[in-house]
């Protein structure tokens, strides 16, 4: 395939080892976010190409699941030096079909390289044992591959969310079928060199390219066991419940609408910055973006009043484009609109536009692409739409509550489940929070003078049923993947 070039690449499916076009010979451009310039073409599967790259995965699997793990370990360590080497090769590709800066997209890379990592150790973690229960009766666990394992992935992340499940499902033997997003297909046509390069057998990994008929083929194929898929919660629901209708395994991770908490003893500085950081990287295109700032107190503190301008002023000089620091665009024009529609919907509802946004429209408009700026919005009613529903820009809500109790109330009436936080200096605060907070990941930012920290972090994770993962009780796919790629075997 070679080095993606600067101009126009044709990305084609990957089976058993081969590159291989569509049997449809149809192709969707892909589109530069930040000029709107189709930079390539991605190949539009049909159920047929499904069928050859599923069965080559399953032709695939015996010989390499037979391998020991330590052996698979070792490749998958060669795979791991070869992102490292290649890691700005890959950031170039996320900055050119996703849009984030260039520190963002070598962000992207290093956090699924981390997992990888995390794989690479699978000898040692996945080791069965032998307890003998009586004088006559042994019992013996074993860890077992369960076979072709498929992965559909969204376009926020070219490169880690893939790698959510990619290491842990080959290295503990399983074969794989990916199908990126069909928006940002670029990065992982790279990678499959870089697969190739690190010697792992054909048919192991294979990838497929498409849209909505290659994703449902992909579930539906017999051979799959097992499914893992990122994106909206609708779809997310749809495929968990066609999973489960044919007793796949399947971990479907949705949207998320994430609570900040800042009480009046929160330090300013630190609590602004992280805040900006948070809503506003990535163009707010992550899951964990914060979307909500739940202000606690008199609205005409000393304290609320310093730190909402203080949110403002940090997040109007921030600049456009895709150099280290600045903001990139979002994803594509419909991302755009739908952003748009939020934040004229919330001037409808009677909300303030402390930051808006939409002025980047007018400013980078020579450039064709899909900038939106940084846009805080002061909400008088907590039922405005972009007050409960994922907006997946770089929108900030802003809330004023009077008490603890409100606070809580709100972040643990949304359905959305995945992250909270909050800012004080208090421990004994932050404990009061951490026991009533429902979110199932959980930060705490404290500063603790008496230990001469000036900013120290605390994260407390907890796994609760108010989540987003539909077949787990936990939104950390971590917890779910790392025994989710594997049966438990019992012999007596």
């Amino acid at each position: 395939m070679g080095d993606a070039p600067e101009i126009m690449t044709t990305v084609n499916n990957y089976i058993a080892g081969q590159i291989v076009p569509p049997s449809s010979n149809q192709y969707l451009d892909i589109l530069n976010p930040s000029t709107s310039t189709t930079i390539g073409k991605v190949a539009l599967s049909t159920s047929s190409d499904v069928d050859a790259a599923v069965s080559a995965a399953h032709a695939a699997f015996d010989q390499w699941s037979s391998m020991t793990v330590k052996s698979r370990a070792a490749i998958m360590l060669k795979f791991h030096a070869l992102v490292r080497s290649n890691a700005k090769e890959l950031a170039r590709l996320i900055v050119l079909e996703n849009g984030k800066n260039m520190n963002e997209a070598l962000a992207d890379v290093a956090k699924g390289n981390e997992t990888v990592e995390y794989a690479c150790s699978l000898p040692q973690l996945m080791q069965g044992k032998i307890d003998r229960v009586s004088s006559e009766v042994t019992c013996r666990d074993r860890r077992d591959p369960l076979g072709v394992v498929v992965s559909i992935v969204p376009f926020n992340f070219p490169f880690m969310v893939p790698f959510w499940t990619l290491p842990i499902a080959l290295v503990t033997g399983n074969t794989i079928v990916l199908k990126p997003s069909e928006k940002v297909p670029l990065t992982m046509y790279k990678v499959i060199e870089l697969f190739e390069q690190a010697g792992f057998p054909k048919g192991v990994v294979n990838m497929i390219n498409g849209t909505k008929e290659a994703v449902t083929s992909l579930i539906d194929h017999p051979l799959v066991t097992a499914v893992t898929f990122v994106g909206s919660s609708p779809v997310a629901k749809i495929v968990s419940d066609k999973c489960h209708s044919l007793n796949k395994r399947c971990t479907a991770l949705g949207g998320a609408k994430n609570h900040l908490i800042a009480l009046p003893d929160c330090d300013v500085e630190g609590t602004s910055s992280d805040v900006v950081v948070s809503y506003a990287g990535c163009a707010g295109q992550r899951c964990m973006a914060a979307s909500v700032l739940l202000i606690v107190g008199d609205k005409e503190g000393v304290q609320q009043k310093a730190l909402l301008q203080s949110v403002v002023e940090k997040a109007c000089a921030i600049q456009p484009g895709t150099d280290p620091g600045k903001l990139g665009p979002v994803i594509d024009e419909q991302s755009m609109r739908k952003i748009l529609g939020y934040i004229e919907q919330s001037e409808k509802e009677g909300a303030t536009l402390l930051l808006d946004g939409r002025s980047w429209i007018t400013r980078m408009e020579k450039t064709k692409g899909n900038w939106i700026g940084p846009t805080i919005i002061l909400h008088e009613n907590k039922t405005d739409k972009a007050m409960n529903e994922e907006v997946f820009g770089p929108v900030l809500s802003v809330y004023n509550v009077s008490t603890w109790q409100e606070a809580i109330a709100i972040e643990n009436a949304n359905p959305f489940g995945n992250a909270a936080a909050i800012y004080t200096t208090n421990g004994g605060h932050a404990d009061w929070f951490m026991k009533r907070v429902r979110a199932s990941v959980s930060l705490v930012a404290c500063v603790f003078y008496s230990y001469n920290v000036a900013r120290g972090c605390l994260f407390y994770f907890t796994l609760t049923p108010r989540i987003q993962i539909l077949t787990f009780n936990a939104r950390c796919v971590d917890a779910g993947c790392k025994r989710w790629n594997t049966r438990t075997t019992r012999t007596i």
